[in-house]
């Protein structure tokens, strides 16, 4: 079943024919740029979010993740520092200088938000239309991630909903579906990436680390992201994950993401992607 691309209208390659680029805070998002975020799921401490920024940015990260706010399955669950997990956010971007991406629950938690360069927008959110039209009057870029059990087409057309009300701003991010497969903790749709790359020009990136659930796959499916024509990844890293607040099992060392960063760029050159 193809797209029905007639309803689309801000999203639509057809019209607007060039690769959408995002210039955030000096780093460029889309065209043949290839775009490396990383950091903890869930920021814990000053000095975890710091250590680990530091890290990351030393193995060729261009911009920092960590979660202040955290949707979770279980309400006992940790759900994060929240205000004082942005102030810790802050201090890691003004001492390394990345720009930060965090996740956003509740439009009333914008207020909070003045210091981040890319609002995440997570899965659970994907069509929640009202937050989507509200962030969609600011002018932060919008990270979006596919929500776990939605087409191509639904996934565009909340993409739609932002740009719709001014902010063109927006990047695509496959954070894996849901399937019947119960090895895995969701299943990657590598191959959403050349359909979403021809049906529009916004930019897409891959998050390995919620998509497969395992530590182990995060490096292949780097990988294989880059070839599937994907725009970037955001990688879960940790500095100790088996102690991890959030999502341990997903998270890789940050000795480990050096590995791959490494080899992402001896891979770009081949890919026609700069790193």
């Amino acid at each position: 079943m193809e797209l029905k691309e007639k309803a689309f209208k801000s999203v639509s390659r057809k019209n607007h024919p060039e690769d959408t680029v995002l210039d955030i805070g000096g780093v460029k998002v889309g065209g043949n740029n290839f775009t490396l975020i990383a950091g903890p799921c869930s920021v814990e401490s000053e000095e975890q979010i710091i250590g680990i920024a530091r890290a990351v940015k030393a193995s060729g990260a261009h911009m920092l993740r960590g979660g202040a706010f955290k949707p979770r399955s279980s309400p006992y669950a940790f759900q994060g520092l929240k205000a004082l997990g942005m102030d810790y956010l802050s201090e890691a971007k003004r001492v390394t200088g990345l720009p930060i991406v965090t996740e956003i629950m509740n439009i009333n938690h914008l207020s909070l938000f003045s210091d981040v360069d890319i609002i995440q927008v997570g899965a659970r959110n994907m069509q929640n239309f009202e937050l989507l039209k509200e962030l969609g009057r600011t002018d932060k870029p919008i990270l979006l991630k596919r929500g776990l059990a939605n087409t191509l087409q639904e996934f565009l057309m909340s993409a739609e909903y932002i740009m719709s009300e001014g902010n063109y701003r927006v990047i695509l991010c496959e954070r894996g579906i849901r399937t019947f497969e119960g090895v895995t903790r969701n299943t990657l749709d590598l191959s959403c990436i050349p359909i979403i790359k021809e049906a529009t020009h916004l930019p897409i990136i891959v998050d390995p680390s919620h998509s497969t659930g395992i530590a182990k796959l995060v490096a292949p499916m780097s990988y294989a992201s880059m070839a599937a024509g994907a725009d970037g990844l955001i990688i879960e890293v940790h500095n100790d994950p088996e102690n991890a607040l959030c999502d341990g099992d997903q998270s890789i060392l940050p000795t480990e993401f050096d590995v791959i960063s490494k080899k992402l760029s001896g891979m770009a050159e081949l890919f026609g992607k700069a790193t």
